[in-house]
């Protein structure tokens, strides 16, 4: 499993396929207050529901408020069999609010 930092998320977002998911997995109350444009939430505890339908598409960036989320939700997709899980494990929605980029 490849871990990222929000940064480089930040910066392959311009050259990502449709085929490709930002799944947000902080609350649904977290994810209203401000999200990335095009993520889905999931909260972390409940990725393991969604594991057969994330294995269509090519990468899955999994991501949360400052990473400890996202690598037990991506640790879990990795277990149920996954290979395209992508763990943004340095930083989050945070670091992304801190620097102003853009949110739905």
């Amino acid at each position: 499993m490849e871990i990222i930092s929000i940064d480089d998320l930040h910066d392959r977002m311009g050259d990502m396929s449709e085929n490709n998911l930002i799944l947000d997995v902080r609350s649904p109350e977290e994810y209203s207050a401000g999200h990335i444009v095009g993520s889905q939430n999931t909260p972390h505890e409940e990725v393991n529901g969604i594991a057969a339908d994330l294995g269509s598409y090519d990468k899955v960036y999994v991501h949360c408020k400052m990473g400890g989320r996202a690598k037990m939700a991506s640790e879990a997709l990795s277990n149920a069999g996954l290979n395209n899980i992508v763990c943004v494990g340095n930083g989050g929605m945070e670091r992304w609010m801190q620097m102003g980029w853009p949110v739905e």
